[in-house]
């Protein structure tokens, strides 16, 4: 179905910050973890599993919510999700205690959703010659709201207190839902599919289809290796080895800001290299950035260098892995991109829960060298299935299609473009150019997880 081109640029610009305040949501517990801690007088390893259980909370929400975007008019579906996220969020802030705030903390994560729903909603609302700018516009607002969310926290918290980045969050996204109510055009979904088929064909593409679960055992160990490099580093940085504030999380997110520069060259080695290649290079990136994030636990100048070179490097090789997986998974099926995205950002941030889990349990335990040792074991887990991989299939061309996507949220190939975006996102970049290959079904141009396929490049290369 031709959706009418009806978003202009201040729509654009209003997803793109609804994108952001949606992703923020995920990151910002991660700063605010060790005051959460002192606040309700619990063990810092036991006030982490609110992190666990907002990354948790986001794969149940991928799995469960997303879907409804393929059988629900977006307007109504985006201004409740927001209204329940904002509900949400004042409940966490009240929480009298941990386990209220961990349950407060899973529903944040379900329905903060909105960053795959509402790229699918623009997608459907742009012609096709706009639709990789576009994509591009909301993806860079989720990759801001990744970084910005953690100083946001770091810092309120450490100002007022931790129940007021959650109070703050909460303000935003009710304002936020108050707008859209009236900003958002009607649409009218692309599915009649009933919603018992649509989560029962995201499982039978698992069982299916040997590499889509090749390609989510990959992202969930690095996303996992991802996440557990936050939680510690915010354990760490509130350490007596430094001694620093929770806003120190955020400045040192901000530094990984260069990673909107790194991987858009990652999506145009995919194009050129394959999937595989770019797999293993990140793999290995991931395991000597635990080498170099080893030293972060010496203090002073040379532990801060250590910690700002290691998450670098780190986040670049997971955000360029996300854009080698994606291009193989798209290539499946093309008819049924957002479904097979549906499983592989849901194995993703299943990952990421037990990441930041083990993470905290480590630090406890074995100090910041045991969460380098955590994100090195994660990373080998990942490189031995590969290698196994490698060993037991030939090498045979493969098509590939150039994606987009973020760490949380991902988007399947666009328009013609070059798009850099984050994971939860979830953060890649893409290159792609215009060679048509044959559109996808229209019921995935605006698909249940964020993808929007749309016609792409196709390019042979290795597996």
């Amino acid at each position: 179905m031709e959706a009418q081109p009806v978003a202009g640029r201040r729509l654009v610009l209003l997803l793109a910050v609804t994108c952001g305040v949606a992703v923020g949501n995920l990151y910002f517990p991660q700063a605010i973890s060790p005051l959460i801690a002192s606040g309700l007088r619990v063990q810092p390893d036991a006030a982490a599993l609110v992190v666990t259980a907002v990354q948790l909370g986001y794969a149940l929400g991928i799995f469960l919510l997303v879907p409804l975007g393929d059988r629900l008019p977006h307007r109504p579906l985006v201004v409740t999700l927001l209204g329940l996220t904002a509900l949400n969020l004042l409940a966490a802030g009240a929480a009298p205690a941990l386990p209220p705030l961990v349950g407060a903390g899973v529903l944040v994560g379900a329905t903060t959703v909105i960053a795959p729903i509402v790229v699918a909603l623009a997608a459907g609302l742009v012609p096709d010659d706009r639709r990789g700018a576009v994509t591009g516009t909301l993806l860079s607002g989720s990759i801001g709201g990744m970084l910005l969310s953690r100083a946001f926290g770091g810092s309120v918290g450490e100002w007022l207190g931790w129940r007021a980045p959650y109070l703050t969050a909460a303000a935003a996204v009710l304002l936020l839902a108050t707008v859209l109510a009236f900003a958002l055009p009607a649409t009218t979904p692309p599915s009649r599919q009933r919603y018992p088929a649509l989560l029962a064909e995201t499982l039978r593409l698992l069982r299916r289809e040997p590499d889509l679960r090749r390609s989510c055992f990959y992202q969930a160990t690095i996303f996992g290796a991802f996440t557990a490099v936050w939680t510690g580093a915010a354990l760490l940085l509130t350490s007596p080895a430094y001694r620093m504030g929770a806003q120190a999380v955020g400045v040192l997110a901000l530094v990984n800001i260069a990673t909107m520069l790194g991987t858009p060259f990652a999506g145009r080695q995919v194009d050129r290299r394959g999937s595989d290649t770019v797999n293993l290079v990140c793999m290995l990136a991931v395991i000597a950035s635990a080498a170099v994030l080893w030293a972060g636990g010496l203090g002073g100048v040379t532990g801060l260098v250590a910690l700002g070179l290691g998450t670098l490097i780190l986040d670049v090789a997971m955000q360029s892995g996300m854009i080698a997986n994606q291009v193989r998974i798209f290539a499946l099926r093309p008819e049924a991109r957002s479904r097979l995205n549906t499983a592989y950002m849901t194995c993703a941030f299943l990952g990421g829960g037990l990441g930041s889990w083990l993470a905290a349990r480590a630090f406890t335990r074995l100090g910041w060298q045991g969460v380098c040792a955590l994100i090195a074991a994660l990373a080998t887990l990942a490189l031995a299935r590969h290698l196994l991989h490698r060993r037991h299939s030939p090498r045979t061309p493969a098509t590939s299609i150039a994606p987009t996507s973020i760490a949380p949220t991902s988007i399947a190939p666009t328009a013609a473009a070059s798009t850099s975006v984050h994971p939860a996102s979830g953060s890649s970049s893409a290159s792609a150019s215009a060679s048509g290959s044959a559109p996808s079904s229209s019921s995935d141009s605006a698909s249940s997880s964020g993808s929007t396929a749309v016609p792409g490049s196709t390019t042979t290369h290795p597996r």
